[in-house]
């Protein structure tokens, strides 16, 4: 027998008492019950979210149904958007612009720098129709973390040109203040930072894209925001929710609550530290930059001579510890260590010791037991 360990930054660890909420005898989604179980729900992202000017929204999709609903949502064909990228989740934020017909104001960045605010202000300066600003908080393909606080202010001065944030593995990992920072569309997924298995997104819709809403044109049904905010309204959803879900978000956002916004934000910042310091311990070099890192996952490079696919296979294989590779041009290259919702200290302490015998295992000279002791380190508080 082996025991597994999931260490990626999505899907991520399930707590028992979410699966064992999901495991209750199905309920019909047309009743009492469902409906005190769906609002208690609303209010739990609101404080999750950190909005109470905005209406939340739960749809039944991953994070992608998210991203796309808000390009239908806001926009008419032909409409600017500038899209500030610096990962493969940046790069799907412009190709679902293009495929809503959307003229793309593209500001593309290396995987390893972040979205400079200033950037933002020019080209909106360049573009002043422009419709739309589109940000992912935190970069999953390369563990940055853009400033959004700071491009909010900057969208704000814009009254026609919503701020969309995909904050699909930012949300319970790092601040994200919606209605502080003018973000007018957050979004996040259930297999993240909510700790549910896929298949949920959540996400918020300030006043300001209710208006840009008002003038969209592009064609949308069982994405129309419009259709969830009514049946919210009426403590229901337009289409049949996936129940089981639904029941466990309610739990997980229990257990968020319980230990406070705040807290939870703290533990991933403790976890996203000792993971680095571990890493560097053992000599290697951290991928995202020392002004833009994230707590949700940690990219490292892989060592020179070292063969990055084997890093992953060894870990899964031998030791039960999934950890995520490298995407489209860093395959092989770096390896991600998640510590993105339902993660402790000690899955931090194994994950370091598998890194450690499978890197001796390949060849890897370094001194032995040093990513644990670093990562204690700061656990300790030393």
């Amino acid at each position: 027998m082996q025991k597994k360990y999931l260490m990626t930054p999505g899907p991520t660890p399930v707590p028992a008492e979410v699966l064992l909420a999901q495991a209750r005898p199905m309920i019909h989604h047309r009743t009492p019950d469902f409906s005190a179980i769906l609002m208690e729900c609303i209010e739990g992202l609101r404080e999750v979210f950190e909005t109470e000017k905005s209406d939340v929204l739960i749809l039944s999709c991953s994070g992608t149904g998210a991203m796309e609903s808000s390009f239908a949502n806001c926009f008419c064909a032909g409409d600017t958007v500038i899209v500030a990228r610096n990962g493969k989740f940046g790069d799907r934020m412009v190709q679902l612009a293009k495929a809503y017909g959307l003229t793309v104001v593209d500001l593309a960045y290396e995987w390893t720098e972040t979205v400079k605010p200033a950037d933002i202000a020019v080209a909106l300066a360049a573009n002043p129709g422009a419709r739309g600003v589109v940000v992912v908080q935190s970069e999953t393909s390369s563990g940055v973390l853009n400033d959004v606080e700071a491009i909010g202010a900057i969208v704000r001065g814009y009254e026609d040109c919503v701020f969309i944030v995909d904050s699909i593995t930012g949300i319970g990992a790092v601040p994200c203040k919606t209605d502080e920072w003018g973000l007018d569309v957050v979004m996040t997924g259930s297999q993240k930072g909510l700790m549910l298995p896929p298949g949920l997104a959540a996400l918020t819709v300030s006043p300001k894209a209710w208006k840009a809403y008002e003038r969209s044109t592009l064609p949308k049904y069982y994405f129309d925001w419009m259709k969830y905010k009514k049946n919210i309204e009426k403590e229901t959803t337009p289409f049949t929710p996936p129940v089981s879900l639904i029941i466990g978000l309610a739990e997980s956002l229990k257990m968020m609550r319980e230990e406070g916004i705040d807290n939870v934000i703290a533990r991933h910042s403790r976890l996203a530290e000792a993971t680095r310091k571990g890493c560097e311990a053992l000599g290697m070099e951290l991928f995202a930059p020392a002004d833009g890192r994230g707590s949700a996952v940690t990219p490292v490079w892989v060592p020179e001579g070292v063969d990055g696919k084997a890093i992953v296979k060894i870990m899964k294989n031998k030791y039960g510890v999934t950890i995520a590779g490298g995407q489209d041009d860093y395959v092989g290259r770096i390896f991600r260590v998640g510590h993105l919702g339902y993660f402790g200290e000690f899955d931090i302490i194994t994950t370091l010791a598998a890194l450690e015998m499978t890197l001796a295992e390949l060849g890897y000279v370094f001194e032995r037991g040093a990513g644990i002791i670093a990562a204690e380190a700061v656990f300790m508080g030393e």
